[in-house]
C-alpha cells in the first residue's frame, strides 16, 4: 500500500501530497517518510509544479510517530537507523510547501507541519508535542521550530507538559497562518498556493531561501544573504518580464527562467 497519494496538477502549477494511513491517523513511520522524501525530490525537479500542498485527512494531519516501530529500540539502534535523515529533504525542498492541517497534528505530525513553510488549519486542528508523556522528547525539530514560532516560555510549557493547543490558540501564538471551517481548509491552502504559483518561480525560491536563512544566522549575515539573492533575481528572465509588465501595465507571464 502506498502511504502517500500525489496529485501533480491539483491546481495550475500546484501539487497535492496526501498522507495515506487513515486507520493509523497518519502516524509517521520510516516507509511513509521515505515515500515523502522521494516525492518531494521528484516534485522539486518538475517544472510544472511551483507550490506543494501537504495534507492528511479531516481527522488527522498526522497523529504522531509510529510508536510500535520505536518502542523496543536501543539508543544505538536509533543512531544506526538514522531516524530523521529522511526529514532533511523537506527542509531542502526549494519550492514552498503549505501544510493543510485538520484534526490531530501531534508529535511528529506537529513537527512535520512546522517543517513546511506555511500552515492553513481547520477549526478542528490540535497541535502539540506530547513526547514527554512517553518518556522522551521531540526529535524531528520540535524543540527548535516550536520555540522559534511561538517563543521560549510557551514552547517550554507545551513541550514539558505535552499539552495540546487548539487551532485558534495556534493562530494567536503565530504557529499557523489562518484558521477556517473544516470544509474550507484544503480550499484555503489551494487558494494560497495558486496565488504564490502566479509569481516568478525563481523569485519565490530565492525569497524562501532568504526567509529561512533568517532563522539560521545573525542579522548581518542574513542581510548579506538576502542582498545576494536580490541581485541574483536580475539574472532571470522572470525579473525582466515582471518589471516590463509593471511598466506596461499588464499581467506578467512568468516562465521560471
Amino acid at each position: 500500500m502506498e502511504l502517500i497519494k500525489v496529485i501533480e496538477q491539483h491546481a495550475p502549477f500546484v501539487a497535492l501530497i496526501q498522507l495515506n494511513r487513515p486507520k493509523e491517523l497518519n502516524a509517521i513511520n520510516r516507509q511513509l517518510m521515505e515515500e515523502l522524501r522521494d516525492t518531494l525530490l521528484h516534485l522539486d525537479k518538475n517544472d510544472n509544479v511551483r507550490v506543494i500542498i501537504l495534507t492528511g485527512n479531516d481527522q488527522a494531519f498526522a497523529a504522531g510517530a509510529d510508536i510500535k516501530q520505536m518502542a523496543d529500540k536501543s539508543a544505538i539502534d536509533m543512531v544506526m537507523v538514522d531516524q530523521f535523515s529522511t526529514w532533511d529533504q523537506i527542509r531542502k525542498t526549494k519550492k514552498p510547501i503549505i501544510a493543510a492541517v485538520s484534526g490531530f497534528a501531534l508529535g511528529g505530525g506537529c513537527e512535520l507541519a512546522m517543517t513546511c513553510d506555511m500552515i492553513i488549519a481547520s477549526e478542528t486542528a490540535k497541535f502539540g508535542q506530547p513526547e514527554i508523556k512517553l518518556g522522551t522528547i521531540p526529535g524531528a525539530g520540535g524543540t527548535q521550530r516550536l520555540t522559534k514560532a511561538i517563543g521560549k516560555v510557551k514552547a517550554m510549557e507545551l513541550i514539558l507538559t505535552g499539552r495540546f493547543i487548539s487551532a485558534e490558540e495556534a493562530l494567536s501564538d503565530g504557529l499557523v497562518n489562518k484558521v477556517v471551517p473544516i470544509e474550507m481548509y484544503l480550499f484555503e491552502a489551494t487558494q494560497l498556493a495558486k496565488e504564490i504559483a502566479q509569481m516568478s518561480p525563481v523569485a519565490v525560491q530565492l525569497a524562501k531561501e532568504a526567509v529561512n536563512r533568517s532563522f539560521e544566522t545573525v542579522l548581518d549575515e542574513g542581510l548579506a544573504f538576502e542582498r545576494k539573492n536580490f541581485y541574483l533575481t536580475f539574472a532571470s528572465e522572470d525579473q525582466k518580464e515582471g518589471m516590463k509588465a509593471f511598466i506596461e501595465k499588464r499581467k506578467p507571464e512568468y516562465k521560471g527562467k
